[in-house]
C-alpha cells in the first residue's frame, strides 16, 4: 500500500521511467530464465548431427556472476567401423566450463574446465593413431562451440579409461580408474622464458597398481617439446588375464608388474625408455589343471622362459627397452631389449625406479658429439 502511494505520488516522467525499469528487470528475468533452455536445445542440436558421433546432455546451469556454466550427464557416442551402431565414448556426470580468475591478473582471459567422474573408452577398432587423432579433432571442434576463450586449465576428477574389445575370446574390458589430473598454464600465460611451461600431473590405479604421470610441455611450440615420466607400481597380473587369454593365449596365476617410462623430444627427436619389471611370476600351476594339452603346453613353455630369465636375487624378470629416434618414427630395437633381459637374468637386476637419465637438453647432443 505505501508503495503504491509512493508511486501514485511520481511525476508523469518518473513514472515513464519506472515503468522503463521495470520492463527492462522483467524482460533480463525471463532471458536468464529461459536462457539455460535455449543453450540446452543448441547445445544437443549441435551433438546430434556429427556425422560420426552422438552426443547429449541432461540438463545446463548457468552462474553468470562467476562468469561459467555447468554441464549435467553429458556422454558423446561414437559409430563403430565394424557394426556401424553407435557404442558409448565420452561420458561425464557434470563439465564446468569457466573463467579462470586468477589468469585475469596475469593480463589474459582465458577458460578453465572442471570434469566430475568422466569416462573415455575405447574399442579395438578405434585405437589406432589415425582413429584417436581424428576424435582428438573432433573433441577440438566441439570445445570451441562449447567454449570461446583459449583453455589455460583442464581438470579430471575420479575418471576412468576404458579399453573394451568384444569380439576378442574372451571379451577384453580393462579399465584405468581413480584418475586424477591437471593440466595447467595451457595457453603459456605464465613462466614464458621458460622451456616446457605448461604442466600435467595425473594420478590413477591400474588393478592395484599405483600410476603417476607427469609431463612438462610447450603447448605452442612448432614441433613436440616435452619431457615425461610414467611410474605404475604393483599391477597384479592375474586381474588382467582376460588380456593375456585373448592376445597371448596363457594366463596368469600370480605376479606383479611395475613399468617405468621415461621419454622427451626436442627439434623432432625422440628419447627414453621403457622398462617394465614382473615379480613372482606364476604362468603354470594347479589352477590349470582343466586346460587341454595345448594349452597346457604353450603355458609351460612361457612360465619356462619366466623362469629362465628371472634373477635369481631378486625374483624379478626385467628389461630396459632403449626408444630413441623421430617421433614421427620412434622405434624399439628389438635386439637390445633381449640383451638387457640377459644382462638383468645373469648379471644384475634392474633398479625398480625411474633412471632419472632422460634429460630434454641432451637430445642431439649425442649425435653432436658423434659426428
Amino acid at each position: 500500500m505505501i508503495l503504491y502511494v509512493t508511486i501514485m505520488r511520481l511525476s508523469p516522467s518518473s513514472k515513464r521511467r519506472l515503468r522503463v525499469i521495470l520492463i527492462v528487470v522483467l524482460v533480463l528475468a525471463v532471458i536468464r530464465i529461459a536462457l539455460p533452455y535455449v543453450l540446452l536445445h543448441f547445445a544437443n542440436q549441435r551433438l546430434g548431427s556429427m556425422p560420426e558421433h552422438r552426443g547429449h546432455i541432461n540438463d545446463l546451469d548457468l552462474a553468470l556472476i562467476r562468469g561459467a556454466y555447468r554441464l549435467e550427464g553429458f556422454h558423446l557416442d561414437r559409430r563403430d567401423s565394424v557394426s556401424g551402431e553407435l557404442v558409448p565414448f565420452l561420458a561425464a556426470d557434470a563439465i564446468e566450463l569457466s573463467v579462470e580468475w586468477s589468469a585475469l591478473f596475469d593480463g589474459a582471459i582465458v577458460g578453465e574446465i572442471d570434469a566430475d567422474r568422466p569416462e573415455l573408452r575405447f574399442t579395438k577398432d578405434k585405437a589406432e593413431p589415425e582413429d584417436v587423432q581424428g576424435d582428438t579433432l573432433t573433441l577440438g571442434a566441439l570445445l570451441e562451440d562449447f567454449m570461446p576463450l583459449r583453455i589455460n586449465r583442464f581438470g579430471l576428477h575420479d575418471g576412468s579409461i576404458r579399453y573394451v574389445d568384444e569380439g576378442s575370446r574372451p571379451p577384453v574390458d580393462i579399465s584405468l580408474t581413480n584418475v586424477e589430473a591437471e593440466a595447467r598454464n595451457l595457453t603459456s600465460i605464465k613462466n614464458e622464458e621458460e622451456l616446457l611451461p605448461a604442466q600435467v600431473d595425473a594420478t590413477a590405479t591400474l588393478y592395484g597398481g599405483a600410476l603417476s604421470f607427469n609431463m612438462g610441455l610447450d603447448p605452442l611450440s612448432a614441433s613436440s617439446l616435452f619431457d615425461m615420466d610414467l611410474q605404475l607400481r604393483d599391477m597384479d597380473l592375474p586381474r588382467v588375464n582376460e588380456l593375456f587369454q585373448a592376445y597371448a593365449d596363457f594366463d596368469v596365476n600370480k605376479g606383479r608388474m611395475s613399468l617405468f617410462v621415461e621419454l622427451a623430444t626436442k627439434d623432432g627427436e625422440i628419447t627414453g625408455y621403457l622398462k617394465p619389471v614382473i615379480k613372482d611370476l606364476d604362468v603354470l600351476g594347479r589352477e590349470d589343471r582343466h586346460d587341454n594339452v595345448f594349452r597346457k603346453m604353450w603355458e609351460g613353455i612361457v612360465g619356462t622362459a619366466a623362469t629362465l630369465l628371472k634373477n635369481p636375487r631378486k625374483e624379478q624378470v626385467a628389461t630396459k627397452i632403449p626408444l630413441n629416434g623421430r617421433t614421427d618414427d620412434p622405434h624399439v630395437r628389438t635386439w637390445v631389449a633381449v640383451i638387457s633381459v640377459l644382462r638383468n637374468a645373469f648379471v644384475q637386476a634392474l633398479r625398480p625406479a625411474i633412471d632419472r637419465d632422460v634429460d630434454l637438453s641432451r637430445i642431439g647432443a649425442e649425435e653432436a658429439e658423434g659426428s
